[in-house]
C-alpha cells in the first residue's frame, strides 16, 4: 500500500471520529429548544458536553491540517469551490462555540434564550452543510483542469441538488439521534425519559432517510465494499432503535456512533472504489478526458508524506489517550443536584 492511499484512508479515519464525537454535540444542541423545558435541564443539557465538545473539535482541526499537507490539490479544489457553504459552516461553529461561553454571563432569560437560539442554528447548519458537501464529493462536482490542478465550475446552489441535500438531511437527524442517546446517557430523571423519547423517534427518522440515501449510494457504485458498509450502517441504525427502546443506553449510543462511521465510510468507500480511482474528489462530468482528482494526483511529495507519516505515529495515540482519559474522568452523569450546586 503506498503512502498517497494511507493517507487517504488516514484522513478519512479522522473525519469519520470527527463526525462521530462533534456529531453527537451537534445532537445535543438541536435538542435544546425541545428538551429544555426549564433552565435547569438547558443547563444540565450543555452541561453534559461542557468538557467535550471542544476537544471533538480537535478532529476537524487535524483533519484540515493533514488535508492541507497531504493532499494541497484536494484541499485548494474543495474549499475554494465550496467556499461559501463551508464559510457558513464555519459561521455556525463560531456561533455555537461563543454561546456556550457567553450564555451564562448574565442573568437575563431574554440575553439566555438568544444565545440559546445561537447554539440550535451552531447545530443544525453545520450538521446540513457538512452533508451536503461530503454528498457531492462522493457524487462528484463539475469541474475542469486548472493549472495543474483542477477547478469546481459550479455554484452553491448546484451544491443544493437531490442528494446532496438528502446526504445533508440525513446527516442531521442521524446527529440529532446520536446526540438524544447521548443524552439519555448522561442524564437522569424526567430529562432522561424525554430524551429517550425524542430519540425514539430521530432514530426512526433517521433510519428512512439513511436508507434511501445509502440506496442511491450504492446505486451510483454498486461495489461490494459500499453495498457492506451501507448494509451495516442500516443495521446498526435499526439496533440503536431497538437497544433505546429497552434503555440500554450505553450499547444504543454504540449503535448510533457505529452508525455514522458507517454511514461516513460508505461514501469514502465510494471514493475508494469509484472506477478510475480512488479519488479524492471526482468530476461529475467529465470532459476531455479530465475525470477529477485521484489520490495519486492530488498528494503531496513522497518525502512529504513519509514526514508527516512519522508526525502522526507520535501525535495520534497522544489525542487518543488524551481523549479516551477525557471521558472517563467525566463519565458521570449530569444531575440536577450537580448544576444546582455549581450555579
Amino acid at each position: 500500500m503506498d503512502l498517497p492511499l494511507i493517507w487517504f484512508l488516514v484522513i478519512g479515519f479522522m473525519f469519520v471520529m470527527y463526525f462521530v464525537l462533534d456529531g453527537f454535540d451537534f445532537g445535543v444542541g438541536m435538542s435544546l429548544p425541545i428538551l429544555g423545558r426549564s433552565e435547569t435541564d438547558r443547563r444540565r443539557i450543555i452541561n453534559a458536553i461542557g468538557p467535550v465538545w471542544d476537544l471533538n473539535e480537535t478532529w476537524l482541526i487535524v483533519a484540515g491540517a493533514s488535508l492541507f499537507a497531504a493532499f494541497p490539490e484536494w484541499y485548494a479544489t474543495m474549499f475554494s469551490g465550496f467556499f461559501l457553504a463551508l464559510l457558513v459552516l464555519l459561521l455556525g461553529l463560531i456561533a455555537r462555540a461563543v454561546s456556550f461561553e457567553f450564555r451564562h454571563q448574565r442573568d437575563s432569560a431574554r440575553w439566555r434564550a438568544g444565545w440559546d437560539a445561537c447554539i440550535v442554528a451552531g447545530s443544525v447548519i453545520p450538521a446540513l452543510l457538512w452533508g451536503v458537501a461530503f454528498a457531492n464529493v462522493a457524487q462528484g462536482v463539475p469541474m475542469e483542469p486548472h493549472q495543474g490542478g483542477a477547478l469546481v465550475t459550479g455554484s452553491l446552489l448546484s451544491l443544493l441538488n437531490p442528494y446532496g441535500l438528502l446526504g445533508g438531511l440525513t446527516l442531521v437527524a442521524l446527529c440529532l439521534a446520536h446526540g438524544a442517546v447521548f443524552l439519555s446517557l448522561k442524564t437522569d430523571g424526567d430529562l432522561k425519559a424525554r430524551a429517550h423519547r425524542l430519540a425514539d423517534r430521530a432514530l426512526l427518522t433517521s433510519a428512512g432517510l439513511a436508507v434511501v440515501f445509502l440506496l442511491w449510494t450504492v446505486i451510483q457504485n454498486p461495489a461490494p465494499l459500499v453495498i457492506v458498509l451501507a448494509a451495516l450502517a442500516a443495521i446498526t441504525c435499526l439496533a440503536a432503535w431497538m437497544l433505546n427502546r429497552v434503555e440500554r443506553d450505553g450499547w444504543a449510543f454504540a449503535s448510533t456512533a457505529a452508525t455514522v462511521v458507517l454511514a461516513v465510510s460508505t461514501l469514502f468507500g465510494s471514493l475508494l472504489t469509484r472506477a478510475g480511482g480512488p479519488f479524492v474528489m471526482p468530476a461529475s462530468d467529465p470532459e476531455g478526458g479530465f475525470v477529477g482528482l485521484t489520490v495519486a494526483n492530488a498528494s503531496s511529495s513522497a518525502y512529504t508524506l513519509e514526514v508527516m507519516s512519522w508526525a502522526a505515529l507520535v501525535c495520534l495515540p497522544l489525542v487518543l489517550a488524551y481523549q479516551a482519559w477525557t471521558y472517563w474522568v467525566f463519565r458521570r452523569r449530569v444531575t440536577t443536584a450537580a448544576v444546582e450546586v455549581l450555579h
